[in-house]
């Protein structure tokens, strides 16, 4: 697969023609060739983005939502497409793949429906014979960077609200699903989006970081969206921050499972291992701490165990739970977090090796607090168990990081589980249920080092409009000089 840039409605090759290729993760064959985008080229997408800024946000809401409409069925039709590519460049599986298609043209399709939702109000006011209104605008060109992990779905939440609000949007791809991206920019524009109002650039590993300050930094870009590792949203968070720019981060986690006494076995079983193996973990709402209480601990644990060992794991074009690692690297240290947590005296009850990219269901028990695992977001299939003696322990253990993103607590009793909600420091939290869930209606986001900022429905109206105060006044008012 060959992608070029798409600038102003047209593929493009980057200056000098540079490319640059993302190798496969499971059979080190090349996936993809790209343009490798110089800073020229990227600061050609602002100024493509920036021309269609006003006629864009003069287009008429049901304009807008007729496009993207047509933009989420052109998406599930090359659904084949997405799959076969989004595998070759992640080494997810086709199960993943397929779903993050079904996802992502439904966020297309709530974005459209939200045309029609960006509303004011009047405001009373104290002035005789006037009247106050709060108006929202478009916020002007939108840069959103997504990541590999979930490629169609994070390529197309990064700019399917900042659109449906009027705004023309510079797609930054990943270096690790470049290809993928630009199929994304594809679908939008051969729906029909005006040249400039969808830009997408690629660019090689070792210039991502001058290619993201340029775009952070133009003045054309009045808004950053930012989907990835909490340690490099530190770096695009400095950014705007120099530039006085708004910004929404969805960042790391280490999302905590907790599974009380009263809780149906079966049922957490299922949720903990959903959660934590979906896409081999490489999710930022990924199960990363399974915490049990003491009376119940042995036979979840038993359970959980037997189950993840029955997972699958091989070749993502195969019928497998579990495909490839994104990278040697990623697969590496799963072996490193496993060694360590061994020689501090953790067992593993399930898994515990690699072929390759490949790392099977592991399942790790006993884990404390001294061990990598315990904090380290592993973004891998291998999952600490960690034992505590009640519900009050379970939440302090629970908070015991700097990550606040997704949250799960399995109980029978609601009344219980509400008020513990409550007390753990998660932008969602799930009752009954995994820690892995997105809609594209439900404000998503954390708090802490996962991030700021809600994508999603009418909680993403707010990031990408500008909240202005209009006042319409009587001319003869009367003043004191």
């Amino acid at each position: 697969m060959n992608a070029e840039l798409l600038i102003s409605g047209r593929s493009a090759a980057a200056k000098g023609n540079r490319t640059f290729s993302r190798i496969n993760p499971y059979n080190n064959e090349v996936a993809s060739t790209v343009a490798a985008a110089s800073i020229e080229d990227a600061l050609r997408a602002v100024a493509a983005a920036h021309s269609a800024f006003t006629d864009w946000a003069a287009t008429g809401p049901h304009e807008r939502r007729k496009l993207l409409l047509k933009a989420a069925d052109l998406m599930e039709a090359r659904i084949k497409d997405f799959v076969a590519l989004t595998i070759a460049e992640t080494g997810a599986t086709s199960g993943w793949a397929g779903f993050n298609v079904v996802v992502a043209a439904k966020m297309l399709r709530e974005a459209a429906s939200m045309t029609t939702q960006i509303s004011g109000e009047v405001i009373p006011t104290d002035k005789p014979d006037s009247l106050a209104l709060a108006v929202r605008q478009p916020a002007g060109v939108c840069l959103g960077i997504a990541p590999w992990n979930a490629a169609v779905i994070l390529g197309t939440r990064a700019l399917a609200m900042p659109l449906a609000c009027g705004n023309p949007v510079i797609l930054k791809a990943s270096e690790m699903c470049p290809a993928t991206h630009v199929m994304i920019g594809k679908v939008l524009n051969d729906a029909g989006l005006p040249p400039g109002v969808i830009n997408v650039i690629t660019n090689a590993p070792e210039d991502a970081s001058d290619v993201v300050e340029a775009l952070v930094r133009a003045p054309e870009v009045k808004r950053v969206n930012f989907t990835g590792s909490t340690k490099v949203g530190r770096i695009v968070a400095k950014l705007c921050a120099e530039e006085l720019k708004p910004s929404l981060l969805e960042l790391g986690g280490k999302a905590p499972f907790i599974v009380l006494d009263d809780a149906d076995v079966e049922g957490a079983v299922n949720g903990a291992v959903f959660g934590a193996y979906l896409n081999m973990g490489q999710i930022c709402m990924s199960t990363e701490r399974i915490i049990v209480t003491k009376n119940i601990a042995d036979r979840f644990v038993s359970a959980l165990a037997e189950k993840a060992a029955k997972l699958p794991a091989g070749d993502p074009t195969g019928a497998n739970v579990l495909g490839a690692l994104v990278s040697p690297e990623a697969a590496e240290k799963m072996d490193e977090i496993i060694s360590d947590a061994v020689s501090k005296g953790a067992t593993i009850l399930a898994g515990g090796r690699r072929n390759g990219t490949v790392v099977e269901a592991t399942v790790i028990d006993n884990v404390t607090a001294d061990m990598r695992i315990y904090r380290e977001e592993s973004f891998g299939p291998v999952k600490p168990v960690i034992r505590v003696e009640d519900a009050e322990e379970a939440v302090e253990v629970a908070n015991d990081t700097e990550y606040g993103l997704s949250a799960s607590i399995y109980t029978q009793n609601v009344t219980k589980a509400l008020k513990l909600a409550a007390r753990v420091k998660s932008g969602i939290c799930h009752i009954n249920g995994p820690t892995v869930a997105d809609e594209p209606q439900m404000p998503f986001g954390g708090v802490n080092s996962s991030g700021w900022g809600r994508f999603g429905g009418k909680a993403a109206i707010a990031e990408f409009t500008d909240l202005r105060w209009l006042t319409i006044e009587d001319a003869k008012q009367r003043f004191p000089f």
